[in-house]
């Protein structure tokens, strides 16, 4: 085995190591063996496709395609069997959204075909450093060289161009610092990384930089970018519209309000888990008390 070999190798064996610990604590640890991945035409030569882990997009260009995120390491083979059977044409790039582990896991095994990977220069950061999670304390090793974007940018964002090919990239806060979305506007195809996430509550990361009240924001800028007929591809969930990011943006609103009136009125952490503030949407989302919990836990964080 050559030095490079070795080094991928590396990079994918660590990656699998922080996998298995970014599942967020009240979510079943994904089934690998058993997980297939959906493909959903989206049109113009745009698909969405759905494994474990995060939502992936694929934009297919003359000469190569443009990837989204590139979900757990665990699911690299069954994930490029998938972009195969759409073409046969190479990965020229890969947009990632923000630094988590179920949207970057591939990254070192996609690099090591030829793609070239990008992300805000936060992402970056974050994923050379190594991180922590903030509701379990577990901590996701560094990655490697051969994991880490070669192309990065700031807040102005970027343009992706491939055979014929166009995302726009923006860089937005309020899930983590180095959030960002894209948008086809050939295909009206709007991704939105984890500042969306339909029908489960979304994750907080408030130690890097995520807060309720940027994540609101955040939805804004969401519901500002395409046009009321953009298909919406959220970082977790089933293909939506605007009008269900409107719905969306709802529950955050609601959380905020219901646990700042808790805080005002002096109750603690576990206090406002225990008061179920969020009961109706709980119910509605059919989320475990573990999860309703955590989604408090960080939207009290990020008040306080």
């Amino acid at each position: 085995m050559n030095r490079f070999a070795i080094a991928v190798f590396a990079g994918v064996s660590t990656v699998l190591l922080g996998a298995a610990q970014q599942f967020q604590p009240g979510n079943p640890a994904p089934n690998f063996a058993a997980a297939e991945v959906k493909t959903t035409n989206l049109g113009s030569q745009t698909y969405l496709l759905q494994g474990e882990g995060a939502n992936v997009v694929v934009a297919v260009g003359n000469d190569g395609l443009i990837m989204i995120d590139t979900q757990f390491a665990e699911m690299n083979d069954k994930l490029a069997a998938a972009v195969e059977a759409i073409s046969p044409r190479p990965v020229r790039h890969i947009i990632l959204t923000h630094f988590h582990r179920d949207h970057t896991g591939g990254n070192a095994f996609f690099a090591a075909r030829g793609a070239n990977i990008v992300a805000h220069e936060a992402v970056k950061t974050r994923l050379a450093a190594g991180t922590t999670n903030g509701l379990t304390g577990n901590v996701m090793a560094a990655y490697p060289e051969a994991g880490l974007p070669k192309q990065t940018y700031n807040n102005a964002g970027v343009m992706i161009r491939q055979g014929g090919r166009v995302a726009e990239v923006k860089h937005v806060v309020g899930h983590t610092d180095g959030d960002s979305y894209v948008y086809f506007r050939d295909a009206n195809v709007l991704v939105t990384g984890d500042i969306v996430t339909l029908g489960r509550y979304p994750n907080i990361d408030v130690p890097y930089g995520g807060g309720i009240d940027r994540m609101i924001e955040g939805v804004d800028v969401i519901l500002a970018a395409g046009n009321d007929n953009s298909k919406v591809v959220p970082g977790h969930g089933p293909l939506g519209s605007k009008d269900r990011v409107v719905e969306y943006r709802q529950v955050l609103v609601q959380a905020r309000e219901r646990i700042a009136k808790l805080i005002a009125e002096g109750k603690s952490e576990d206090e406002a888990v225990a008061a179920r503030p969020n009961a109706d949407n709980d119910a509605k989302l059919g989320v475990t008390p573990q999860q309703a919990g955590n989604f408090v836990r960080v939207v009290y964080r990020s008040l306080k």
